[in-house]
């Protein structure tokens, strides 16, 4: 049996074929995401997957954002049919990705902080409480897209120290108007702000950055994991790239918070691998 297993997140989708000797091939696309694409927009980055895997699959396991409902995840298994009809899919929600990658089979508290952010209570089997992210518009405090809101709104408002704002302005030439026609006329906003995670990341030895980062981790500890039972007795995992780059940082904020953190994974593709190998 041939398994193709698919992490999708925000910004993009990692791929896995595992084959009947067990060799592992890989893919990568753009994210895909139901909430803010068209069936077009998210067919092209299946046919682009096709492009890469055209053999034949028996095994489809999909994890995405926005796949929390199953309008959604229907939506999913139908356009990979389309490329793979004889494959069987079970399409599953980015969080159930990321408490079987970081816990396996043990109970625990799986987080997600890349471009966006969630987290869920698991029992070693299913996930058994989620204190629901409500995506980017709203809150996701700690992602990609939060740090990048906050640090625009600050550059642009002032509040951000002057030695920023001018290697800011050097950087991106993004005058207010350029800024508001991204945000409001064009699509994926939310993508748009997390790209400047990359200029936080820069900078981070700079007081400002790091208390941006570390205010951000400590909204998503107390508005997210401390409100699970357990939470100061169960491991607490997290994966993303933004909590992978700026694992020291989270791992402090979680420690003047009485939290230990276990594991801190840049994608959960890896450990999906092994968990369905």
């Amino acid at each position: 049996m041939k398994i193709l297993i698919a992490d999708s997140g925000f910004t993009k989708t990692d791929w896995r074929v595992i084959s009947e000797e067990g060799d592992i091939s890989q893919a990568k696309t753009a994210g895909i995401n139901p909430y803010y694409q068209t069936e077009d927009e998210m067919l092209k980055e299946i046919q682009d997957l096709h492009s890469q895997i055209p053999e034949k699959i028996d095994h489809i396991y999909y994890y995405g954002t926005g796949c929390s409902s199953g309008h959604n995840r229907e939506k999913i298994a139908s356009l990979l049919k389309r490329y793979y009809p004889h494959a069987e899919i079970d399409v599953n929600h980015d969080l159930l990705a990321a408490a079987r990658s970081l816990c396996g089979d043990q109970p625990g508290i799986a987080c997600i902080i890349g471009t966006g952010t969630n987290s869920c209570l698991y029992d070693g089997k299913k996930i058994t409480d989620n204190i629901p992210s409500l995506g980017w518009a709203i809150a996701d405090e700690g992602g990609g897209t939060y740090l990048g809101k906050i640090m625009v709104t600050d550059y642009y408002r002032k509040d951000m120290p002057k030695h920023l704002r001018i290697l800011f302005k050097e950087e991106f030439e993004l005058t207010k108007d350029g800024f508001l026609s991204k945000m409001y006329q064009e699509p994926m906003p939310g993508r748009f702000l997390a790209s400047f995670a990359k200029f936080i990341g820069k900078h981070i030895s700079d007081p400002y950055m790091y208390q941006l980062v570390a205010t951000g981790f400590e909204l998503f500890i107390t508005k997210n994991v401390m409100k699970y039972e357990g939470h100061k007795k169960l491991p607490i995992h997290f994966t993303g790239s933004v909590a992978y780059y700026f694992g020291n940082i989270l791992r402090d904020v979680a420690m003047n918070k009485g939290l230990q953190i276990k594991h801190i994974t840049q994608q959960p593709i890896a450990g999906l691998t092994l968990f369905h190998q």
